[in-house]
């Protein structure tokens, strides 16, 4: 009985066995599945490193007129704090008062006339660099009259003019000599001391022929008689005499060396900002109403007329140079005093490469 019992345990034990066996022919054994999240590493983010700058707002002075114009976007949107530095802006009528804050640490950047420019650059042994040139040329001869065509007619006239002995006088000389008049000869130049007093001699009538600068230009045609009209055009004139020995280049921007060497980044950045603002007054349809704002031209009305002979314009480093470069050797080659005594070196052209 007791094998009995011990038979039947062992063919159960087999025909377990066998059951198991069978169970698992029935597929292939499946290895345990994992449900191991994946997951993706959140790219790495890296701020831009804040632009060095003092603590305190960059003091910029721009002139009023053309020199300035070029800036009143850019005066516009530091009101509004739109900018992406802090600015404080002055607008002045003075570029030997702005020049002096300048060499003196009151301003950082300055828009003033090249020559001076280089005469600071010369005067403080390097110290005010050159950033950018802004405005091309902004004289027009003006006749009460229809006589003057070229620069031949002027023979055996009078011509009234203001700046003797700084720019605009180099300027006429230049393009007289270069057409074969000698000035004081072939032509007389009488000089007024101020732009406001010759416009309001030719408005009178008292004066037929002068030289004058925009806004004045717009301002004396405006206000003058229905006879009075620009005769010349002496960027025009210049260039077709120069050719491609230099351009007419009266405005720029400066800024103090020690400044651009600490803050670099934010002389860069001033540069964008200014050339963007530049972009737009050549071309929005506000453009003369921000200038007018800005105290930059006296009203909308005068700005809008003279904008589009002002030549407000945007050259840095190479091309920069390379122009400048060519009219302040003009200047020189007149009255070396003009430049400070002798031509700036390459360091003078701030971001030139060459």
């Amino acid at each position: 009985m007791k094998k009995n019992r011990i038979l039947y345990s062992l063919l159960a034990l087999a025909l377990s066995l066998t059951s198991v066996i069978g169970l698992g022919s029935c597929g292939e054994a499946k290895p345990a599945e994992t449900t191991a999240e994946t997951t993706t590493a959140a790219p790495e983010t890296t701020e831009a490193e804040p632009i060095k700058t003092p603590d305190r707002d960059i003091n910029v002075a721009v002139l009023a007129g053309p020199t300035g114009m070029g800036a009143a976007k850019l005066i516009a949107d530091s009101k509004s704090e739109k900018t992406e530095l802090s600015y404080n802006f002055t607008v002045d009528t003075n570029p030997p008062a702005v020049a002096a804050s300048v060499i003196s640490g009151e301003y950082d950047i300055a828009a003033l006339p090249t020559n001076l420019a280089a005469s600071l650059y010369n005067k403080t042994g390097g110290k005010v660099l050159c950033a950018a040139v802004n405005t091309g040329g902004v004289l027009y001869v003006l006749e009460n009259g229809d006589t003057i065509h070229s620069v031949e007619d002027l023979r055996g006239k009078t011509v009234y003019s203001t700046g003797q002995a700084s720019t605009p006088e180099y300027i006429l000389n230049y393009i007289l000599r270069k057409n074969g008049l000698e000035p004081g000869t072939d032509v007389t130049v009488e000089y007024l001391s101020e732009h406001s007093e010759l416009a309001a001699k030719m408005i009178s009538g008292e004066v037929s022929l002068g030289v004058l600068p925009e806004p004045n230009v717009t301002t004396t045609l405006t206000k003058g008689p229905e006879s009075l009209r620009t005769a010349l055009n002496l960027t025009t004139e210049w260039a077709s005499v120069a050719g491609d020995e230099s351009s007419l280049l009266q405005g720029c921007v400066v800024v103090r060396a020690e400044f651009a060497e600490e803050y670099p980044e934010a002389v860069e950045k001033f540069l964008e900002e200014y050339h963007a603002s530049v972009d737009y007054i050549n071309t929005a349809d506000d453009a003369a109403d921000i200038i007018a704002d800005c105290g930059i031209v006296p009203s909308a009305a005068i700005a809008k007329k003279a904008l589009p002979n002002c030549n407000i314009l945007y050259l840095a480093g190479d091309e920069m140079k390379a122009q400048l470069s060519g009219f302040l050797s003009v200047l020189f080659d007149a009255d070396p005093t003009s430049v400070g005594g002798k031509l700036p070196a390459d360091d003078f052209y701030y971001g030139s490469t060459k």
